[in-house]
């Protein structure tokens, strides 16, 4: 696991733990406990916080993050090392090179068996970003839209698609969805990535051309003027608000 120095000396929290939890079961005399074992990726986000996120059943840290506070982390999680090395590392490794050869099958038009690496992907950690992006673009390569439509349904609810570390993955999504004529479906993509942060001039262009596309004039014009306000010198957006105002004078207000 790796760890980072503080200036304290100590080292930051960054690794495998786990976490106990009591029940009890039954009543009288016939009371017994029980004790689950859960275990977590946690990295500490400062002095004060540890963030966390629960492994699922294929030992890959999955779902929703949560921030717990560092003397309440100190106090009901166990550090594991050894699990980590000798179940989960690999069990991510694993995982990763099956998302690699997805994405190089898919670079390589083999659809089909790319679709089968994503799906195995998909089998291990189920909302997998890159796995769920790759098998999307792969269905809109394929022109199955339905199929494309259940994962974009799928990616739209979670944050990390929006995330700066998928920007390549989530752009060629948005561009496909569009150029594929799910105009729709990339409006609600673009409108949830700006949920995430508006000021990004990239986005409200390309929001701007999904309007277009639609025949909503007045919003695509609105998007592009924002994504002048943002960046001036933005040179694609700046030519395509001159053609509307050319073209269309009566919808740019």
């Amino acid at each position: 696991m790796a760890a980072a120095e503080q200036n304290s000396g100590r080292q930051t929290i960054k690794g495998v733990f786990s976490s106990q939890n009591v029940q009890k079961i039954g009543t009288g005399t016939t009371v017994r406990r029980t004790i689950s074992k859960m275990y977590w990726m946690a990295e500490e986000l400062n002095p004060e916080n540890v963030e966390v996120q629960a492994l699922n059943t294929s030992y890959i840290p999955a779902g929703p993050k949560s921030v717990v506070p560092m003397e309440e982390f100190l106090s009901k999680y166990s550090p594991e090392p050894e699990f980590y090395v000798s179940t989960v590392y690999p069990k991510m490794q694993e995982l990763n090179s099956t998302i690699t050869r997805g994405e190089k099958a898919r670079q390589a038009g083999a659809t089909y068996s790319a679709e089968f690496e994503f799906q195995n992907a998909l089998g291990v950690d189920e909302d997998n970003v890159k796995a769920n992006f790759g098998l999307g673009l792969t269905y809109m390569e394929r022109g199955e839209s339905n199929k494309a439509n259940d994962i974009f349904n799928r990616l739209v609810k979670l944050d990390a698609a929006f995330q700066a570390e998928h920007k390549h993955l989530f752009n060629e999504f948005g561009i496909n969805l569009r150029k594929t004529g799910m105009q729709d479906q990339a409006i609600d993509y673009y409108e949830r990535a700006l949920e995430m942060t508006s000021n990004d001039e990239n986005l409200h262009y390309n929001i701007a051309r999904a309007y277009f596309e639609k025949g909503v004039l007045d919003k695509c014009s609105a998007h592009l003027k924002k994504a002048l306000e943002l960046n001036a010198s933005h040179d694609e957006a700046s030519k395509f608000l001159e053609f509307l105002k050319k073209h269309h004078p009566e919808q740019v207000a």
